[in-house]
């Protein structure tokens, strides 16, 4: 028996729109059971969408270039019901005839939302640019939704713009950029000087290039770091832990291991380390309220590993790592890096991160600044551990130390609390058994 199905975008969290970057299938492909039929990509991670049926395809209602969201039809599979996948994103229909004209799939509404002083671009606090009035609903100007979003980032309203040089008046990015120009040349200051944009240069009388444009993770996080950069007042600390004892343990307990089994390393201490400073000094898992008047504490903890992929830095978040063990965070952090590199990961899986570990350990180093990942109030950077002398009162001694360093709002954080909450984090990696206190 047959039976027509339907594919369609899964629950991708919170993400009201989701770029079609690559379809793979065309009516009449006959696709297997996980096989990817589109490549989709949001802000945070690119994402290959299964097949959830072995059969023919009938009907493809997507192009490269479209905006999906959850629910959007991306085509219909005319498959045996005894191959069918049980995933929710496969709904079976009529098994009747193929749909000849593709169904209208209602598209989420836009949120129009004001940027606030922590979303908006440092231009708009020395630059007069009008910001959004939401309630007005004759502000509607001709645009789409990716560029409304461009311009919420920059802090524009789109209605100001009066004429677009896109088909039929349409507002484009380009028009957005001029607007921004336009009025950092005009418009009046109010705290110095708007910041100058880098001229463009012509290399090619240098020598050969070649242009590779930039994926939509590393520009998006790019704006994001740039925002962070110019909005948050930001201070490193620079610490040294002694993990002899640590990673004695370490390796004892992976010999202890089967063939097989995942492996222990030494960023599962540092993730406990960390979340028991955390439950020392709450202002490290709190957000500043977007009025900058009061912190949000959360009560929950979860942690962000930066994850380096071939698209560029995803950042996966293990939840409730405090009711965790060392093996669970081990076989967690596994999946979910490998879902990374893959490009499988879904927006889901890297929401709600109370505080960020960057790690270059397995690279090298000895230090670097890391940025925080807002609306996160700070960030623990580790670099590769070595051995060094170190004086015990009576003579040198060779200890294996490992570089830390911790990057913080200084709103939020001052110096005093920084240096207290490495301290307890030094001191935790330094003896993992306060970790049982």
């Amino acid at each position: 028996m047959t039976q027509l199905f339907e594919i369609r975008v899964p629950d991708v969290g919170n993400v009201a729109e989701i770029d079609v970057v690559e379809v793979l299938i065309k009516a009449g492909d006959v696709v297997e059971l996980e096989q990817t039929v589109a490549t989709l990509e949001t802000d945070k991670a690119s994402m290959e969408l299964p097949s959830s049926a072995t059969g023919t395809i009938q009907e493809v209602y997507i192009k490269p270039g479209d905006k999906v969201s959850e629910g959007t039809l991306i085509a219909t599979v005319l498959a045996s019901t005894s191959v069918v996948s049980a995933a929710e994103i496969a709904t079976p229909v009529a098994v009747t005839e193929v749909p000849t004209a593709a169904p209208v799939v209602e598209k989420a509404p836009e949120p129009i939302v004001a940027p606030t002083p922590a979303t908006a671009v440092a231009v708009t606090t020395s630059v007069s640019i009008p910001v959004l009035d939401n309630n007005n609903t004759a502000n509607r100007a001709h645009a789409s939704p990716s560029v409304r979003l461009f311009a919420r980032e920059l802090g524009v309203d789109v209605a100001k713009i009066t004429t677009g040089s896109g088909r039929k008046g349409r507002i484009l990015k380009d028009d957005v950029k001029n607007y921004v120009k336009k009025a950092l040349n005009e418009g009046p200051v109010s705290t110095g000087a708007g910041i100058p944009s880098i001229p463009a240069v012509d290399f090619t009388p240098f020598g050969e290039t070649e242009v590779l444009k930039l994926s939509k993770i590393k520009r998006l996080t790019g704006q994001n770091l740039s925002r962070v950069w110019l909005n948050l007042p930001l201070v490193t600390y620079h610490e040294e832990a002694d993990i002899t004892d640590l990673e004695a343990f370490r390796n004892i307990l992976n010999a202890e291991k089967s063939k097989g089994e995942v492996k222990i390393t030494g960023l599962m201490f540092i993730i406990k380390a960390l979340v028991a400073a955390m439950q020392q000094f709450p202002n490290f898992n709190s957000s500043l309220s977007p009025d900058g008047e009061s912190l949000i504490l959360k009560k929950y903890f979860n942690v962000g590993i930066a994850v380096d992929t071939p698209n560029g830095l995803v950042v996966p978040v293990l939840r409730n790592v405090n009711t965790k063990s060392i093996t669970e965070l081990a076989q967690e952090l596994a999946e979910k890096s490998e879902k990374a590199r893959q490009g499988k990961l879904m927006p889901g899986d890297m929401q709600g991160g109370c505080i960020t570990i960057s790690s270059l350990g397995g690279i090298g180093g000895t230090a670097f600044t890391p940025i925080v990942n807002a609306p996160e109030v700070a960030i623990l950077g580790v670099t590769r551990a070595k051995i060094q002398p170190v004086w015990n009162g009576k003579e040198f001694v060779p200890r294996l130390m490992m570089p830390l360093d911790l990057t913080y709002d200084h709103r939020v954080i001052d110096g005093a609390e920084g240096a207290r909450f490495m301290a307890a984090v030094k001191q935790y990696l330094g003896d993992i058994r306060r970790l049982l206190l």
